[in-house]
């Protein structure tokens, strides 16, 4: 059976990030996505100019309409933007008990711009960390959660990941990418262990959409039935390879996409030297 997944989460009209790469990951790992639309963004490769959101009241309509209608096997949230728009989202989904959420607290943009109101980290804490099955921050959204420092080594990460992981949520993935060096690694913090996950950082610019392609991947495989520590292996892996061959596309002259479709498309050999 082919698994439903609902992204609930902006819009990147170049693509390369929001619902339009949710909905990438979503075709790329083998299930049916389907989007809520929590706000309208002005962007490219290069950076956010301009955000309309839309009315907390119309979100939540959109969710209730998925739900009156298909099966929904997993849920990923990306932005939420503001206190209201994050408050209707908990009410949506709170009755739906049982879901795998897959919780990407979207806060800032590649190019800086802030996605996320400071009054919603609040409600975003009280109301959506505790129903989320795996939250992925990366280092600074996780400090922010957390108001504290961004963390600069492993130990740091691994003790962030299991402060945030007592605010709620089952799992907690903090990604690593902003760490310096030569490696990218994950830390995923259960109830049970700290598990560490491994990959070498790849040298591109284009690196637009990671987290929202991550966490999509995340609620995909989840979806689909695998297992936590599963689903994070082979999400990052897919991930990896996604930004390996983001090189080959010609997306604007910014921070361009990952490559969603590299074990779909024929993709030229690169020369990385």
């Amino acid at each position: 059976m082919i698994r439903n997944v609902l992204s609930i989460a902006g819009s990147d009209p170049s693509g390369g990030a929001g619902i339009q790469a949710d909905l990438k990951a979503f075709s790329a790992r083998g299930v049916y996505g389907m989007a809520v639309l929590t706000a309208l963004t002005a962007q490219n490769s290069q950076g956010v100019s301009g955000v309309h959101l839309v009315p907390a009241a119309f979100v939540a309509d959109q969710i209730k309409a998925v739900f009156a209608d298909v099966r929904v096997d997993a849920i990923k949230i990306g932005m939420i933007a503001n206190a209201e728009i994050a408050g209707a989202v908990a009410d949506a989904i709170e009755p739906h008990k049982g879901i795998p959420i897959v919780l990407d607290p979207v806060m800032v943009a590649k190019g800086g711009a802030s996605l996320l109101d400071l009054s919603a980290v609040e409600v975003l804490t009280r109301r959506l960390l505790p129903l989320a099955t795996l939250l992925t921050p990366n280092l600074p959204e996780a400090a922010a959660l957390l108001h504290g420092p961004t963390a600069e080594s492993r130990a740091e990460m691994a003790d962030q990941a299991q402060s945030l992981r007592a605010l709620g949520p089952q799992a907690v993935l903090i990604k690593g990418g902003h760490l310096p060096g030569q490696e990218s690694p994950d830390v995923l913090a259960t109830a049970s262990r700290l598990s560490w996950f491994e990959a070498a950082r790849i040298p591109t610019a284009n690196t637009h959409g990671t987290g929202c392609t991550l966490s999509s991947a995340l609620a995909a495989e989840l979806a689909k039935g695998a297992a936590l520590l599963k689903a994070v292996a082979d999400a990052k892996a897919y991930l990896a390879q996604a930004v390996a061959q983001a090189d080959t596309l010609t997306v604007g002259s910014g921070h361009g996409p990952v490559q969603h479709f590299h074990e779909l498309w024929p993709t030229p050999q690169l020369d990385r030297h």
